[in-house]
């Protein structure tokens, strides 16, 4: 899994005013900036902070002013100031300043540096008035580091950073900074004291509003037009919002919520207008009170009349994810998403290639308009039945089973709706359509309403948390045009194709939608504005229907334009035919895009296939511009690591031009050093150390050249490539010392890169990880393979050189690390001497160091890990939690390691993890409880997805580069050739051109095989793996002659096109 805590990413935390209250606090630490001159900036690489001072009114303020000069990065500074915290403390400083929105982080650091709690405010609109900000001990959270401290005790260094959102220039004001030791919270269980205007009703007393009883009530006087109720915790309580049981006939329609820490001076906090009975939500974040009034007016009935007053904890107010799913457990499971009941809600995307919009759509039905935006979600009222996604069977799958046209089928026995949805048009100018089909599928007729809902909650689960926050998206407005073309957030628009009986909307505080329309009822407004960004609308449409009748509903969203123009429809025939030409046109642009090969499989393994097609299809999806991403959420970023594998994948599939394009774009960010970024999104590259991403950049330019044979573009890029090399030079040399050749502790680090976060495991902790180091063994190769290429003998001289000597380094520096450690395995770096076999994977594939990893470390790693795998799968009482399909790449590494067999379990055992299975794709994390509400990254995660391609198609073909020869069958399954057809691969593509060929059993003792295509035969020829692993092979002829060139369970052939039988 990722490094899920790194600077820029995580923000969970408020910044909120400080309370009026005045306790006896002890100043521990406090600075008034007459004096920086101890404060040093921290900076990434192309960003410029200093530090000045600045005269105010109060005496001085430090003054920061940074620049992102590359667009990303991160920039603060930072004093050593060794603290013991106490028990419970609250920093305080005053704050304004002439900045763009970034991220603002408060960081508190250990003396090591390696260990960091921080508030982190993102996206942080930074005032430009003095603001006073408080950041109690509860709000700093453990960010990264090796501590296991949830909570510091003792800090070094303070530090406050601004990392790029937005990027620009500013300068921010900080002055009165002070650390103030805070008494321990109390807790008291005494009850709070109640007080209203009037108890005239001493049938309902006050108290019953706490009584835990929602079978009793208070009431006011009747007919009495206001009424107040005061609240006084005796003492100082923190909490995150109230929650209100009222009458369903005497509720107030105007509702204010007032707080005091004196009962003298009230200071409103919220208010409702409009209101209704039943449910009230306050959302109070970070509220600190003594008293609470509650001013009440207007009865909708006779009086006031209120059951229940719940007091909630700070926790339900954290976030509007919190706030929501407290709301959601009041009502029928199927009311709200149902990741809030919580439960786990997989998902999948629909867009365009090259296109930077993605809808998402879950395994319930509701659809996902864009990233962090609404959703359109069917209800259903049939029959005096309000039906939602918990009242049907749903179930999942894909147009003709591959095509990137994803479908929720909803059955319950009498109605079935299909939900579908694509994307169509052109990149910067798509479409997404949205088809809802209602069947009546019971033997009489069905009467009813269909609602599409706008809500405002995201498909990105709330359990989302990298990189973008999933759960509730801000809706503060909808209205509805007379054409009822709903505009939400004044910028998106909903157009139905057919005209609704009715539409409305609705805010939070009058009801969500789903109060109205379980009831068959619609709002009969269709504006509306809403301060928590929780509005609600509905279109709702009637319907009748004969037994097998069926109607569809249509709608579009444009992904970019706001005013978008339709044609004109007469009928509803009409609406039918233009959509199906949409869905036509679409449908055939993939599959011209994702069917030039052809692996022809038994129908048992069709779903194999589908999904080599179907994340072919995701990958060009999540792709934006010319950056391949992993993914559209959560990974909604251009690594090199997941860029260069998974164009070797697409090259691997026939998809050459947007590989070019990646190329292109990512090389134009690689710094003067010769550094290549680690990631590369819409602010510019990041300035984070990972080494593996030079050799990966190498390793790309390489394999687009061995791919397309294209030297004109290999030569452009030469400069990146020696640029990439002298990058790694420099770094090897600062590990090429006379220290770490000297000293034992050190000699395992000598001559390899330094330590970095880039592999997966070592996010709070940099390592020296062997797997940034094959990958630099690998750039280092191609590097050499590159300039031979292109005739450049100095450079061959040079990269030789340096590939050679580092060889030597790392190899050493395994076997140092193995004998230290005192383990059997190749480790996954030098600090722990851990076992990672997924990561020591990358060294079969792509690096290609099988021959010269050390045995028997090397078989001992699979052999572990695959004893591990089957307890995973076998023992049921074996105990894991979670793991990542990046496993996938162990598949690929067991074909290297001619052990197909084990392949083949792991295939089908990755397989059955595929979430739903109708959709073809992996998340990046998978958890054993499938329901359990956990991040799980993107969906699909085509990083997961390329290992998956590579994997695969090792299967039927993949390249030896130690013996330059094409490796053919080296994975198919006896089956598989057993079949009335035999297998066919078509149209795959190599290094050295396209190639085609089947495999069957003829008899007993009999297999055909014939190659076709056009290649240029390498000089090591072409490598048949025998089908039968155990089955001695007695004799092969190749094009009616006899050879006599099989070694093990390799036959090796010099002629193309070929028929090769063998005989057993």
């Amino acid at each position: 899994m990722r490094n899920f805590f790194f600077p820029g990413i995580i923000a969970i935390i408020l910044f909120f005013p400080l309370s009026s209250i005045t306790t006896a606090q002890q100043i521990v630490y406090t600075d008034n900036f007459s004096d920086v001159s101890e404060w040093k900036s921290v900076v990434a690489e192309e960003v410029v902070v200093s530090v000045d001072k600045e005269k105010t009114l109060n005496g001085f303020a430090l003054k920061i002013d940074y620049s992102f000069n590359a667009g990303s990065g991160y920039g603060g500074i930072q004093k050593i100031v060794p603290i013991s915290l106490p028990d419970n403390y609250e920093f305080s400083f005053r704050l304004k300043a002439d900045s763009p929105n970034n991220d603002f982080e408060f960081k508190l650091l250990d003396e090591e540096g390696t260990s960091v709690w921080w508030m982190n405010r993102r996206n942080f609109t930074f005032p430009k008035e003095w603001q006073y900000i408080t950041i109690k001990k509860r709000q700093i959270q453990k960010a990264w580091g090796p501590s296991t401290d949830f909570s510091p005790t003792k800090i070094h260094r303070l530090e406050f950073t601004i990392a790029s959102v937005n990027g620009g220039k500013g300068t921010i004001y900080i002055e009165d900074f002070k650390l103030v030791e805070k008494p321990l919270p109390s807790f008291s269980n005494s009850a709070p004291v109640l007080k209203s205007l009037s108890q005239l009703n001493s049938e309902y007393p006050l108290a019953n509003i706490f009584d835990k009883n929602l079978s009793t009530e208070w009431r006011s006087g009747v007919n009495q037009k206001k009424e107040e109720i005061i609240v006084d915790f005796l003492q100082v309580k923190e909490l995150g919002g109230l929650t209100l049981y009222w009458d369903s006939i005497n509720y107030p329609r105007l509702t204010k919520f007032l707080v005091s820490d004196d009962a003298k001076i009230w200071r409103e906090v919220y208010s409702i207008s409009n209101g209704k009975g039943n449910y009230s939500f306050i959302y109070l974040p970070e509220t600190e009170t003594r008293f609470i009034k509650i001013q009440l007016e207007k009865s909708n009935g006779s009086c006031f009349a209120l059951k229940e007053l719940v007091v909630e904890p700070l926790s339900i107010g954290a976030n509007l994810n919190s706030f929501i799913e407290n709301a959601s457990s009041k009502y029928p499971r199927g009311y709200y998403p149902k990741y809030f009941t919580p439960e786990k809600s997989y998902f999948t995307i629909t867009g365009v290639n090259n296109d930077v919009k993605e809808a998402l759509i879950n395994e319930e039905g509701q659809v996902e308009v864009d990233k962090s935006n609404f959703s359109i979600e069917p209800f259903i009222y049939c029959n005096d039945e309000f039906l939602t996604w918990s009242n049907f069977k749903n179930t999942q799958s894909l147009e003709e089973e591959y095509l990137p046209i994803p479908i929720v089928t909803r059955e319950n026995g009498l109605l079935n709706l299909e939900v579908k949805i694509f994307a169509d048009g052109e990149a910067g100018n798509s479409v997404l359509n949205l088809q809802y089909k209602l069947t009546n599928k019971s033997n009489s007729e069905q009467r009813g309403r269909i609602f599409f809902t706008i809500r405002p909650f995201q498909v990105n689960p709330s359990y989302q948390f990298l990189n973008t926050s999933g759960g509730v998206a801000r809706v503060e407005s909808i209205s509805f045009a007379k054409n009822n073309v709903a505009t939400v957030n004044g910028e998106k628009i909903v157009i139905p194709l057919i005209t609704p009986t009715e539409v409305g909307v609705s805010g939070f505080d009058q009801g969500e939608i789903v109060e109205f329309i379980s009831k068959n009822q619609v709002p009969d407004i269709n504006f509306v504005s809403d301060k928590l960004g929780l509005a609600s609308g509905v279109y709702a449409y009637n319907f009748a229907f004969n037994s097998n009748e069926s109607q569809t509903f249509s709608f579009l969203i444009p992904f970019h334009q706001k005013d978008y123009k339709l044609p004109n429809f007469n009928t509803k025939e009409d609406v039918d035919k233009y959509i199906s030409i949409k869905l036509n046109s679409i449908s055939n642009f993939w599959k011209s895009k994702l069917n030039s090969f052809d692996i022809h499989l038994p129908d048992k393994y069709k779903k194999w296939t589908h999904s080599l097609r179907t994340t072919l299809a995701y990958i060009l999806i999540n792709r934006d511009n010319a950056g391949i991403q992993p993914g559209s959420r959560s990974y909604e970023r251009s690594w090199i690591r997941d860029g260069s594998l998974t164009s070797s994948a697409l090259l691997k599939l026939g998809i050459k031009e947007e590989v070019r394009e990646f190329i292109d774009w990512y090389s134009s960010y690689q710094y003067p050093s010769g550094k290549v970024p680690c990631v590369v999104d819409r602010r510019g590259p990041d300035p984070v150390p990972e080494n593996d991403s030079h050799g990966q950049l190498i390793y790309l330019i390489h394999q687009y050249y061995l791919f397309t044979k294209d030297t004109t573009f290999l030569r452009a890029k030469f400069a990146n490539v020696v640029s990439a090399v002298n990058y790694l030079e420099e770094l090897i040399a600062q590990r090429s010392t006379l220290e770490y050749a000297s000293i034992d502790s050190l000699k395992p680090y000598y001559g390899i890169l330094p330590e970095s976060i880039s592999h997966e495991g070592y996010s709070e902790k940099p390592m020296h990880s062997y797997w940034d180091n094959f990958f630099a063994m690998k750039g280092l190769k191609d590097a050499v393979e590159i300039a031979s290429i292109l005739n450049e003998e100095n450079y061959v001289k040079k990269f030789i050189l340096i590939r050679d000597k580092f060889k030597r380094d790392l190899y050493n520096s395994l076997s140092s690390s193995i004998e230290i450690k005192g383990i059997d395995f190749i480790p996954g770096c030098v600090e722990l001497g851990d076992f990672d076999a997924t990561s020591t994977a990358i060294a079969l594939y792509p690096s290609n160091e099988k021959n010269n990893l050390p045995q028997p470390f090397l078989q001992n790693t699979f052999d572990r890990y695959f004893d591990f795998f089957m307890k995973r799968r076998d023992d049921t009482t074996f105990n894991w939690v979670n793991y990542t399909p990046y496993e996938l790449r162990t598949v690929g590494a067991y074909i290297q390691l001619s052990q197909p067999e084990r392949s083949h379990d792991l295939m089908n055992y990755f397989f059955n993890d595929q979430r739903p299975q109708g959709w073809n794709h992996w998340a990046e994390v998978v958890w054993k409880d499938p329901k359990l509400p956990r991040f799980i990254g993107d969906m699909p995660h085509t990083w997961v997805g390329s290992d998956f391609i590579s994997s695969l198609r090792s299967f039927f073909i993949y390249e030896d580069e130690e013996r330059k020869a094409i490796v053919l069958g080296a994975g198919v399954i006896p089956e598989w050739i057993e079949s009335q057809e035999g297998i066919k691969i078509s149209n795959l593509k190599s290094y050295y051109g396209t190639i085609t060929y089947s495999i069957k059993k003829l008899d007993n003792n009999k297999v055909s095989i014939n190659t076709e295509g056009h290649i240029i035969l390498p000089s090591g020829g072409i490598i048949i793996k025998n089908p039968y692993m155990n089955k001695i092979i007695k004799s092969v002829t190749v094009n009616k002659k006899e050879i006599d060139s099989v070694v093990g369970n390799e036959i090796l052939i010099y002629e193309h096109p070929a028929t090769v039988e063998l005989r057993y």
